[in-house]
């Protein structure tokens, strides 16, 4: 149920140890790992991998079956546009 420690693997080191080892700590980060930086005993920032983005397109712009299937050479604006013209609002 819970998580133990050893599956986080954070450093926590002070500001002015980061600043002598920035490079070396990013190499943390990309490995997986998190930085948490301390200025004078408190955390003030943690350096974590980026999460990659999905590969996938967007909810919107997948292709879908319509729901009512039109003719071929069909134009459904045009058929709006010939519905409007025979009526009167």
């Amino acid at each position: 149920m819970y998580k133990s420690m050893e599956m986080y693997k954070m450093h926590v080191l002070p500001l002015s140890e980061f600043r002598a080892n920035a490079s070396a700590m990013l190499d943390l980060v990309e490995k997986g790992e998190t930085v948490r930086i301390m200025r004078h005993g408190k955390p003030v920032a943690d350096l974590v991998p980026v999460v990659p983005e999905p590969a996938s397109k967007p909810s919107y712009q997948a292709p879908f079956e319509p729901v009512i299937p039109l003719p071929a050479g069909y134009s459904a604006v045009r058929g709006l546009l010939d519905e409007r013209a025979q009526e009167r609002w």
